[in-house]
């Protein structure tokens, strides 16, 4: 695994908006309006060649007019264009994108990675639907929330539950080091993630979304490295109720396939929770409560059974 050139994804100096627009209830017109409204203290630039200005800023043409290099590429432009954008961008030195754009096919999606690798730009996404890093001010997404300023990361392989996390997290104070959306994971996936976070001094616990595991071995071996660090609590779909009838009405597979998953995180030393209202309530209390420093703990109940 690498994390190689993630620091410009999840800590840049400057970000550029591709496909920024005025256009009411569109894609680039929340993305701009998100990065420029979140104070990210380092220069924005808005690129798109079918306007001069954007509220008062200037608005460039393409990646080469811009007057400096962007470390990070904000991409909301139609699924063709994204290809060439990542060649433009990788040319001029770019090294991440964060691509929200989402209908790619099979043949953009290898396009957009093969225009990457020379100098391995980093891409998160594509169909990714949020990157926020609060303690740089950087919001770069088309969510109505943004996040407060934290120390719990939490990564999702489901863009709609970010969106349902940052609402439920902005209404109770609970702050975030970052918050992503994988979206289909073309490079930068969970392994990825956990390697960066787990070693990550303003992240003191991090917090997934699973929905599938694509590179075993790396995500288990990255697991591993974050879990020895800081709390790790995952919630993976079809654990709940819901799931496990969906699971019983085929051949079984899927429930087995999650006992499997259930062993694998067991083994990492992560925490396993049934439900999302667990993983909001782990939120929560990870907020609310710091490391004890005492060794000994007192458990007070109502009911015998309780503590047992």
């Amino acid at each position: 695994m690498s994390i190689r050139n993630l620091d410009p994804l999840f800590d840049p100096v400057s970000v550029a908006v591709f496909g920024a627009s005025q256009r009411p209830a569109s894609m680039g017109a929340a993305v701009w309006r998100n990065v420029r409204n979140s104070h990210f203290k380092g220069p924005v630039y808005a690129v798109n060649p079918k306007y001069r200005k954007l509220g008062g800023e200037p608005v460039f043409a393409r990646a080469a007019d811009l007057p400096t290099v962007p470390e990070l590429a904000v991409i909301c432009t139609p699924p063709a264009t994204v290809a060439g954008l990542i060649a433009e961008l990788e040319a001029i030195g770019t090294r991440a994108a964060v691509v929200l754009t989402v209908g790619l096919n099979i043949a953009q999606k290898a396009a957009l990675l093969a225009a990457a690798r020379p100098h391995l730009l980093r891409i998160l996404g594509p169909d990714c639907s949020a990157l926020l890093a609060p303690h740089i001010g950087l919001n770069a997404s088309f969510a109505p929330t943004n996040a407060l300023k934290g120390e719990l990361a939490f990564v999702s392989q489901s863009g709609a539950l970010v969106a349902a996390m940052l609402d439920w997290a902005h209404a109770r104070a609970i702050g975030f080091s970052h918050v992503v959306s994988l979206g289909s994971q073309a490079d930068v996936d969970l392994g990825d993630m956990l390697d960066y976070l787990g070693s990550d001094s303003r992240t003191r616990a991090i917090m997934l979304y699973i929905e599938a595991v694509e590179s075993p071995r790396k995500f288990m071996s990255a697991a591993r490295a974050a879990a020895r660090n800081k709390p790790v609590i995952v919630v993976k779909s079809g654990r709940s109720p819901q799931g496990q009838r969906a699971a019983g009405a085929h051949t079984g597979a899927q429930a087995g396939s999650d006992l499997v998953y259930d062993a694998a995180i067991a083994r990492t030393g992560m925490l396993r929770v049934d439900t999302l209202q667990q993983l909001f309530l782990a939120a929560e209390t990870l907020t609310r409560f710091r490391t004890n420093p005492c060794e000994e703990l007192t458990i007070l109940s109502n009911s015998g059974g309780g503590p047992a």
